[in-house]
C-alpha cells in the first residue's frame, strides 16, 4: 500500500510520500536511543508541563487538525474535531496523574525496606491504525512519554499527514528532539524495527493478521507487546430496557466514526418480546441518517476510508444474504458513484454460517438477532472468537450482575455505549488481543516493575 493522502470522499490522490530506507530507519532508531538516555532522567514535573503544552496546542489547532483527518480518512469534521479534543484530555490526564502512578510502592516484608519501583523501558514502537488517527497515537504517547519512554510511530499508510502532525505537536510542546518520531514506512519495514535490540517493546492496534505478524516477531525477539485487535461487539437489549434510549444509542454506537470502530456495536441481540419494536424503530432511525460530504455539519455518515474496505463490507453482506440472511435496509451501492460511500444496512434472520453472524463488520451494517431470554442472549454474545467490548441494556439488577460477570469481553457497559476513558483500562480478550491501554494499568504495560529489597 502506497503512503499517500487519498481523499475518500472524491478518490483524489492529494499527496504521496516516499518511505524511509533501511538506513534511514536505523538512523532514526539511533536518534531515539540517544534521546532516551537523557530523557529518562528529566524530572516528572517537566514532562508533565510538556504534556500540558501539547494539550494546549491540540485545542488551539483542533479545526485544522480535524480537517486533515477528514481529508485523509473521511470521518465527519465534527467527530474529527472531537477526537482532537479528546487527545488534549488524554495529555492533561497523564500530566496530572502520571507522577502518582509512578511513585514507589512500599511493601512490608522481612527486609528493612522493600518496595516496587517503576522505570521506563526505552524505545517503544507504536503501530497505529487510520480510524482514529490522533487518539490511537496519543493514548499511547501521553503515558509513554510521561513515564520516560521514547516513541517511534509507524502509522497507517493512508494517514501520513496526521502522523507528521502528531510529531510536530510533540516537538512544539517542548519535548526534546528524538523523544517521539514519526516513521513513514510500509508494513513490511516493521520487522527491521522490531528486530533491532535498541527497541524494547511494541504496541499495535489493528487487525488480527497484523497482530499475529507483530507478535510472531516480538515472540522471537522476546519483546513485550500490547495488542488491541478487532471486535464484534454485542449490543444486548432485554425486555426491562428503556427501548427508545437503547435505539437512539444503538444508532450512535453502530455509526460512530463512519461505522469504522473496533468497539462499535455490531451484533444487536434482542429479547423476543421487544425485538419487533426495536427493529421497527431502528429501521426508522437508519432511514433518517444523512450520508454525504463529511465536511458538512449535518452529515451523519461519511465515506469509508478506502475502496477496499467498502468492497469487503459489501462482500460480507452479499455472502450473508446468500446464506439466508434477510435485508431490511441498504445493502446496495452504485459502483460508479464518486467516493467510498456505503448505505446504512440492517440484516436479520442471520444463520451461523453467514459472515454477519460472528465476523467483524467494519462498515455501517447492523446484524439483528432475536433470543428468547437472558441465557440465550449471553450465549450468543459469547459465540465469537472476539472479545473487545459489550453493551447491554436492562433495568433489572440481577440481569445486570449476570451480564457483567458472564459476558466474555474486556469491557462491559450497562445502559450505555462502549467507549474509551482515560481513567479506565482499555483492551480485549480472546482474539481481540491482550494487554491494556489507558488508566494506571496502561502506563504500567511499558515499565520495568522493579522489586527492591534492602536488608
Amino acid at each position: 500500500m502506497a503512503i499517500a493522502t487519498t481523499n475518500p470522499t472524491t478518490g483524489e490522490v492529494i499527496q504521496t510520500f516516499t518511505p524511509l530506507t533501511s538506513e534511514e530507519i536505523s538512523a532514526k532508531i539511533a536518534i531515539a536511543h540517544q534521546a532516551f538516555h537523557s530523557y529518562k532522567s528529566i524530572p516528572l514535573p517537566q514532562r508533565s508541563e510538556w504534556l500540558k503544552q501539547a494539550a494546549d496546542i491540540l485545542e488551539a489547532d483542533k479545526y485544522r487538525l480535524g480537517a486533515i483527518a477528514t481529508l485523509e480518512m473521511g470521518k465527519t469534521l465534527k467527530s474529527a474535531i472531537a477526537e482532537v479534543e479528546k487527545c488534549a484530555v488524554g495529555c492533561r490526564y497523564y500530566a496530572e496523574h502520571g507522577a502518582k502512578f509512578l511513585q514507589d510502592v512500599t511493601v512490608p516484608t522481612d527486609a528493612r525496606l522493600s518496595f516496587v519501583r517503576y522505570q521506563p523501558l526505552g524505545i517503544i514502537l507504536a503501530v497505529m491504525p487510520w480510524n482514529f488517527p490522533y487518539w490511537q497515537v496519543f493514548r499511547f504517547a501521553a503515558p509513554a512519554l510521561m513515564a520516560g519512554n521514547v516513541g517511534l510511530l509507524k502509522h497507517a499508510s493512508n494517514v501520513p499527514q496526521c502522523a507528521l502532525a502528531i510529531a510536530e505537536i510533540i516537538e512544539q510542546a517542548g519535548f526534546p528532539s528524538g523523544v517521539f518520531q514519526t516513521l513513514l514506512i510500509g508494513a513490511g519495514q516493521v520487522e527491521q524495527i522490531m528486530r533491532d535490540p535498541r527497541v524494547k517493546a511494541a504496541t499495535l492496534t489493528g487487525s488480527e493478521a497484523a497482530g499475529q505478524s507483530l507478535a510472531t516477531i516480538a515472540g522471537h525477539e522476546l519483546k513485550k507487546t500490547v495488542l488491541e485487535l478487532g471486535g464484534s461487539d454485542p449490543f444486548i437489549v432485554l425486555k426491562t430496557a428503556n427501548i427508545d434510549l437503547a435505539v437512539q444509542t444503538a444508532v450512535s454506537a453502530r455509526m460512530i466514526n463512519n461505522s469504522q470502530s473496533c468497539i462499535a456495536a455490531k451484533r444487536f441481540i434482542l429479547e423476543e418480546t421487544i425485538a419487533e419494536e426495536f427493529q421497527i424503530k431502528l429501521v426508522q432511525a437508519y432511514q433518517k441518517l444523512k450520508v454525504g460530504d463529511p465536511m458538512q455539519p449535518d452529515t451523519d455518515l461519511g465515506p469509508l476510508a478506502t475502496s477496499q474496505i467498502r468492497a469487503e463490507i459489501h462482500q460480507q453482506v452479499q455472502h450473508s444474504l446468500t446464506q439466508g440472511a434477510k435485508l431490511l435496509i441498504g445493502g446496495e451501492f452504485d459502483p460508479e458513484q464518486i467516493g467510498n460511500f456505503y448505505p446504512p444496512t440492517i440484516l436479520t434472520n442471520i444463520p451461523k454460517s453467514a459472515p454477519a453472524y460472528s465476523e467483524e463488520m467494519f462498515g455501517p451494517v447492523a446484524s439483528l438477532f432475536r433470543v428468547p431470554d437472558l441465557d440465550a442472549a449471553i450465549a450468543l454474545a459469547n459465540d465469537t472468537s472476539l472479545g473487545l467490548g459489550a453493551s447491554a441494556w436492562t433495568e433489572d439488577q440481577h440481569e445486570c450482575d449476570r451480564l457483567v460477570n458472564e459476558i466474555e469481553a474486556g469491557s462491559v457497559f450497562i445502559n450505555g455505549m462502549v467507549k474509551s476513558d482515560c481513567s479506565l483500562p482499555f483492551g480485549g480478550i480472546k482474539r481481540s488481543g491482550y494487554g491494556r491501554e489507558l488508566g494506571m494499568l496502561g502506563m504500567q504495560e511499558f515499565l520495568n516493575i522493579k522489586t527492591v529489597w534492602i536488608k
